[in-house]
């Protein structure tokens, strides 16, 4: 698998844990569950990190660079 579908597949991941993040976070505020609503915040937090690092430019500009070279 290439670096470029990999970063992908990363990113596909972390859209879905965002929206299950979402998905306890309105949940725990609709039915006022506190555990379920921080539960939900951490999935949504890190599923934007993971989404945004793996799509960040800066690592796909570095990565072609050393494709070229190596």
């Amino acid at each position: 698998m290439r670096r470029t579908e990999l970063r992908s597949v990363c990113a596909a991941i972390g859209v879905f844990i965002w929206l299950g993040g979402l998905y306890a976070t309105i949940h725990g505020l609709l039915y006022d569950t506190t555990s379920e609503f921080r539960y939900g915040m951490l999935a949504l937090a890190i599923g934007i990190v993971i989404f945004v690092s793996a799509l960040n430019p800066l690592t796909q500009r570095k990565s072609k660079t050393r494709d070229e070279h190596g």
